[in-house]
């Protein structure tokens, strides 16, 4: 079989996947099939090709779910717009076009394709309980730069409860509304006062209200009001370990002149949340991609399923695209777009790298 990039990374753009994956799912899997591999589907819908065997054994990941609303598929000479372009269907196109080359003759090639980044994020934790490797490539747009490093990621919210009733008879110190202030003040101020600190790769996390809710009526105080937030989280901390540290500073914080309660919970506590990761920039892995695409080794710029498999290997992102250029906002925006010859510099480049590493050479 060969490959066309350019004509599957159509069909991938064309195809929506922002609601269900059923299709795109098909289309990859007939891919796979048309080479004469028989690829699996788990019970959590990833969908797993492999080839080879013995060590090293490297693993190839990215996603076939996008985020909402589709944008059709159009080209412009070199320039791919729509849904996915860059985030993830390119680099999915890059690492399939890069798998279906190469034979390993001195170890073992698996694709392992997730259905749910851009929410749960279920088959890639599932996967990591599944899989164990000598080093993972995840694809994501990155311009080609090798990234070593990313921050985790969490939702949550905190909930303040006072007293309810006419907005004439509740005293302030019960009033959910007034505690507001003590909140947003707390999470201003947290990783300066109980934060982790900086990572020398990755710098400060990062804390930020970004919802309000509360009161039905004008003249009625509500009995509780709600701030959500996002956490951006460097090692060592865990989505579990931040809710931890965050109730006792809250607690410790709005205790103090009032009589109200406050809680922190995540947002999806019984699904998965990616963790921070660093990867050594001397391990070999990085060290074969960087002289293979001659770009920058760098931390990526948002949450990816890297972080679940890095506990277990050496662990890269890498891709064409990029999340944003100097006009704003491109992964997930309606202007999302790719370079053809980005997307078969990267194929090449993948291609270099696993015939280096798994070819005996």
């Amino acid at each position: 079989m060969c490959f066309d990039i350019a004509a599957f990374h159509a069909d991938a753009v064309s195809t929506p996947s922002h609601e269900d994956v059923g299709e795109m799912r098909e289309l990859l899997v007939e891919t796979l099939e048309d080479a004469g591999l028989e690829p699996e589907i788990d019970d959590l819908g990833n969908v797993l090709a492999s080839k080879g065997d013995g060590e090293p054994h490297l693993v190839l990941n990215t996603h076939i779910d996008t985020v909402a609303p589709h944008v059709p598929y159009e080209r412009d000479g070199d320039v791919v717009r729509g849904r996915g372009a860059c985030d993830a269907k390119g680099p999915l196109a890059a690492l399939l076009a890069a798998f279906l080359r190469v034979e390993p003759t001195a170890g073992k090639l698996t694709l392992a394709i997730t259905p749910d980044e851009e929410t749960l994020m279920t088959g890639a934790a599932g996967l990591q309980d599944r899989l164990s490797a000598d080093g993972y490539i995840v694809g994501e747009p990155t311009d080609r730069d090798v990234c070593i490093a990313a921050r985790g990621q969490c939702e949550g919210t905190v909930t303040i409860e006072g007293e309810s009733g006419h907005a004439a008879s509740v005293p302030a110190e019960r009033n959910p509304v007034f505690g507001l202030e003590h909140v947003l003040e707390a999470l201003r101020e947290y990783d300066d006062a109980a934060g982790p600190g900086e990572d020398e790769v990755l710098g400060a996390p990062k804390l930020t209200a970004t919802m309000l809710e509360g009161g039905e009526a004008p003249n009625r105080v509500p009995r509780t009001c709600q701030v959500t937030f996002d956490r951006r989280s460097v090692p060592p901390e865990t989505a579990d370990s931040f809710r931890a540290d965050l109730q006792a500073v809250l607690e410790r914080e709005v205790a103090d002149g009032t009589a109200l309660e406050v809680s922190v919970d995540l947002v999806r506590p019984d699904t998965p949340f990616p963790r921070a990761f660093v990867t050594d920039a001397a391990d070999r892995l990085v060290k074969t991609m960087k002289d293979a695409s001659g770009g920058e080794v760098r931390p990526f710029g948002a949450a990816t399923e890297a972080g679940f498999f890095a506990s277990d290997a050496p662990t890269v992102v890498f891709g064409p695209g990029v999340l944003a250029d100097d006009e704003g906002g491109v992964a997930h925006a309606e202007r999302e777009y790719v370079r053809l010859a980005d997307l078969e510099a990267a194929a090449d480049t993948l291609e270099e790298v696993l015939v280096s590493l798994c070819c005996g050479h």
